[in-house]
């Protein structure tokens, strides 16, 4: 970069001078009125620092004009008569966002966060703007090093500069992309993986809850008939009709996968008065079928550090075995005569609910996955597909949870979490390579915590965990949720990087401000009025808050807005899809066979 300044302003460029200030915002009385109709909100402002060489850069959050009657200068030919003239007297309240210095050191056109020194009164302020702005957005990203640029497209203020944030900084702490309903939330997901894609080793799992990611691992053709390459692997947790014969991206979280509290969650029914003797029964048998494992495959280092929570195969016939001879063996009382056992009806209801759940093809995912899932080594080779794609192999993996039933689904989408991270938790801190796990949808499974039930509470737990510890094992979050004020607070208060699209809802633009500076606030007064993929990026990642104007992604992901009026006017109704759908659900399974 050249080291001629990249602010230089002639006094065509000022402004006025500084009036008032407090610790977030400076009021500048203006002096240039014919400047006050390019001072926008969202404009950006340069106040003279306390050096030649400092300017302090603020954005213009309010912009006032109110006139005021004056008596001007008598008339000499009439001294008596003083004429009343009406003056404007014009006024920006701007934010401070950072301080830009043409050198400091060794070192040239410098901007950083947070502001050294407060304005002092009367000093000058110079609208940025022209090449002067032209040349300051594009400093945001030039100093970036190459392996750290993630391009998302262009800043509103000046559609010449390109918006490019620090990859680095944008996931090593969590992130957040919030919007309404067709505010451009699955393409700015998209535009992102399509970035880490050009990555050579992109390691990232998305939650994907309605198959709308699909089209990544086989994109359709396009306008031109070209077919872009596809940038994931597909995966989806196994359906109703992978049961048979499973196809090789299916993935099963068999029972034994599942810890403790997990399982109860789903089982127990804590209003029961037998519930302490059932979750007892069961934490007992299992542990010993698991043990059993351990002895049948000679780990013996295992045997001795294991716990009832550990991950090991055990056959759940032989759990339903044990649980029932405890609820129908009667006791020995006196004389040899046969007595109530000590268990005998007390694990009834808990065993129906068991065999219900084991029954029910919909969780067929965790009940009846295939024989190999009983393996010992089986668990590692699964980890490996997600976590180790190999070479020449996609790093994005999309999850297809869509036929995941929804009662279930909180623990299903927190055992997945929870594994993962285990995993990398217990690696070898020097073995370790980062991954991503992309949150689509997120209120559906990561809900405030004061309105989740046992179920959720479980999911909660373990993306809580990773919220809180992730960054030092190298696992990070990228919330997504049209809902922010549906999802859990912990989570979203330590995500330090949001892409916030438009939000209409007062509940959510609350949760949003409350997880901001005060300072900002007036920035986020305009999320309804967003375009569609238009988004404010805000934290660690740009040094600048900025509404940027994202890229549309290479390829589209299915969750495109249906043009309702244009197609009732062109698309008549199948009824033959109709039957066929009405089979597919009888079924529980989406299918590409054709149903006779």
């Amino acid at each position: 970069m050249s080291d001629e300044p990249i602010l230089t302003f002639e006094a065509s460029n000022k402004l006025g001078k500084v009036a008032s200030v407090d610790t977030s915002r400076v009021l500048i009385a203006v002096e240039n009125a014919a400047l006050l109709p390019r001072a926008s909100v969202g404009s950006l402002v340069a106040i003279q620092g306390s050096t030649a060489q400092e300017f302090l850069i603020g954005m213009t959050e309010r912009v006032t004009r109110q006139l005021q009657e004056q008596t001007s200068q008598p008339d000499p030919m009439a001294p008596t008569m003083l004429a009343v003239e009406v003056i404007p007297d014009d006024a920006l309240r701007v934010i401070l966002l950072g301080t830009y210095r043409t050198i400091e050191g060794t070192v040239h056109n410098r901007f950083k966060r947070g502001a050294d020194s407060f304005p002092q009164i009367d000093r000058d302020c110079f609208l940025i703007e022209g090449p002067n702005l032209q040349r300051f957005m594009g400093l945001m990203g030039k100093k970036l090093d190459e392996k750290q640029r993630l391009e998302l497209g262009h800043f509103v203020i000046d559609r010449s500069a390109v918006a490019i944030a620090n990859g680095d900084r944008f996931f090593q702490r969590h992130a957040a992309i919030l919007g309404s309903t067709g505010s451009g939330k699955s393409c700015a997901v998209s535009l992102i993986l399509e970035r880490a894609h050009a990555r050579k080793h992109a390691n990232i799992v998305v939650f994907d809850m309605h198959g709308e990611y699909a089209s990544l691992a086989n994109p359709s053709a396009q306008e031109d008939g070209k077919v872009p390459m596809p940038i994931a692997a597909a995966f989806k947790i196994a359906g109703p009709g992978d049961l048979v014969k499973a196809p090789e991206n299916a993935l099963f979280l068999p029972y034994w996968l599942l810890n403790r509290e997990e399982m109860l969650s789903m089982i127990l029914d804590r209003s029961d008065q037998n519930a302490p003797n059932q979750a007892s029964r069961f934490t007992l048998h299992v542990r010993e079928l698991k043990e059993k494992t351990l002895i049948a495959e000679k780990k013996q280092d295992v045997k001795a550090t294991f716990t009832v929570d550990s991950p090991i195969p055990y056959k759940l016939l032989d759990l339903l075995v044990k649980l029932n001879h405890d609820d129908t063996t009667k006791g020995i009382g006196a004389n040899n005569k046969e007595v109530k056992g000590e268990w005998e009806g007390r694990l009834t209801r808990f065993l129906s609910r068991l065999e219900a759940k084991a029954e029910d093809r919909r969780y067929g995912f965790m009940f009846k996955p295939p024989g190999s899932a009983l393996k010992y080594d089986w668990l590692a080779q699964q980890i490996a597909k997600l976590l180790a794609a190999g070479e020449g192999k996609h790093g994005i993996k999309v999850v297809d949870f869509s036929e995941v039933p929804s009662d279930v689904l909180p623990v299903v989408t927190g055992v997945f979490a929870r594994l993962l991270y285990d995993v990398q938790f217990w690696m070898q801190p020097e073995k370790r390579t980062p991954f991503v796990f992309v949150c689509d949808e997120a209120h559906l499974y990561l809900p405030v915590r004061e309105d989740a039930d046992a179920i959720e509470k479980q999911a909660l737990y373990s993306f809580e965990r990773i919220a809180k510890e992730g960054r030092k094992y190298g696992v990070s979050l990228l919330v997504v949720s049209q809902r922010p004020s549906d999802v859990s607070r912990t989570i979203l208060s330590q995500c330090n990087n949001f892409l916030i699209l438009r939000l209409t809802n007062d509940q959510d633009q609350n949760v949003v401000r409350r997880l901001m500076p005060d300072s900002l606030a007036g920035v986020l007064d305009g999320l309804p009025l967003l375009d569609t993929g238009e988004a404010l990026l805000l934290g660690d990642a740009i040094l600048l808050p900025a509404r940027i104007k994202l890229k549309f992604p290479a390829i589209e992901p299915l969750s495109q807005t249906r043009n309702f009026w244009q197609e009732w006017g062109e698309k008549a109704p199948d009824s033959a899809a109709i039957a066929t759908a009405v089979e597919t659900l009888r079924q529980q399974s989406r299918t590409s066979e054709k149903i006779p």
